[in-house]
Parts: C-alpha cells; sequence; structure tokens
C-alpha cells in the first residue's frame, strides 16, 4: 500500500532565464490542472507555494470559491480536487504541515529537466514509495527550475522527462501529469 505523497508547485525560489532566483507568477491553468492531477492519483495535498502577498491573495479567491463559494454547487468534480489543494508561503512550511499531518519528516523528492548524480528512475521511486512507511513531498519547480539550494534539499532528484528530440521544456502542469502517472498509474 502506498503511503501519503504531496505535491509542491514552487514558485520561489526557483531561477528565471538569467539563473536570478526569482518568484514566478501564479497561473490559473496550473492551479486547475495540477489540483485535478493529484486528485486523480490520490495525491494526499497539493501545496502551492509562494511567499508573495499578491499572488496569494489571487490563488486563494482562485481556490476558495471551489472550496467553499459557488463552485461547489456549480462543479462537484472541481470541488472534489481542490479539497487537497493548500497555498503555502514555502517549502518549509509544506514540510511542517506534513510533519503535523503525518507524524514523521517527509523525504523530498525533487524533480529537473537535468540529470543529476542521485536521480532515480521512476520505476524504482514507485517500488520505494509502495513500500515505504515514509511520506513523500514531490516538489515542481516553475520558471527555469528549482534552485540549488532545494535540489540539494532532496533525498532523491527524479530523471528528467525526455522526447526523442533535443527540445525538452514541457510546461510544469504536463510534466506533473507525465510523472504521476509513470509513478502511480494503473500501467
Amino acid at each position: 500500500m502506498r503511503e501519503k505523497v504531496y505535491v509542491g508547485l514552487v514558485h520561489y525560489p526557483v531561477y528565471n532565464k538569467n539563473n536570478d532566483i526569482v518568484a514566478t507568477s501564479v497561473t490559473n491553468f496550473d492551479i486547475h490542472d495540477i489540483s485535478r492531477t493529484c486528485r486523480t492519483y490520490d495525491i494526499e495535498n497539493y501545496f502551492i507555494v509562494t511567499p508573495l502577498d499578491a499572488q496569494k491573495e489571487l490563488t486563494g479567491r482562485i481556490i476558495g470559491f471551489w472550496q467553499e463559494g459557488d463552485g461547489i454547487a456549480f462543479n462537484k468534480n472541481r470541488n472534489e480536487a481542490f479539497e487537497r489543494t493548500r497555498l503555502m508561503d514555502s517549502i518549509e512550511d509544506c514540510i511542517k504541515k506534513i510533519r503535523e499531518q503525518e507524524g514523521k519528516e517527509p523525504r523530498i523528492i525533487t524533480t529537473s529537466a537535468k540529470t543529476f548524480p542521485n536521480s532515480v528512475s521512476y520505476e524504482e521511486l514507485s517500488n520505494e514509495i509502495y513500500n515505504d512507511e515514509n511520506p513523500y513531498l514531490l516538489l515542481f519547480g516553475t520558471g527555469w527550475g528549482l534552485t540549488d539550494e532545494i535540489m540539494g534539499m532532496s533525498y532523491k532528484i527524479l530523471n528528467p522527462i525526455r522526447g526523442k528530440t533535443e527540445y525538452n521544456h514541457l510546461s510544469v502542469r504536463s510534466a506533473v501529469s507525465i510523472i504521476l502517472d509513470r509513478l502511480f498509474g494503473d500501467n
């Protein structure tokens, strides 16, 4: 039986194309599509991580509409997807929330378009998660990826998603869908 798995979409700290550490904007598509994907694969919570007040206010209104507002009656499926979506200030807050809910420190898995020495295959990580009693936090970066500091926090890093071309710049919501299916899909 698979233990608790959490997903974090990190908007800060991430890199921009100039390798500066920035905060990226939360997008409506990522809020909706990743919430639905996480619910499909029975993810315990989907954390949207941003410290910016304006981004938190806008994101909170969107989530609130589906969790508490008219969205509940408008679309029950969307409401169900959003029941597990949480807005967080930082990765550290996500870890604290998981520790409170699970009574254990989560194992942090990061994702990247690059290969690292501690990269792991989807099959290997899937087997580990299904046979481990620890909670896992899968972190996805926006912009040009998670910072080196965040990558250094990881227990393991998932192998990058590769097509048959040199081009490798998937949207984060596509990457989340592919990765969750590879790890937890009924294949």
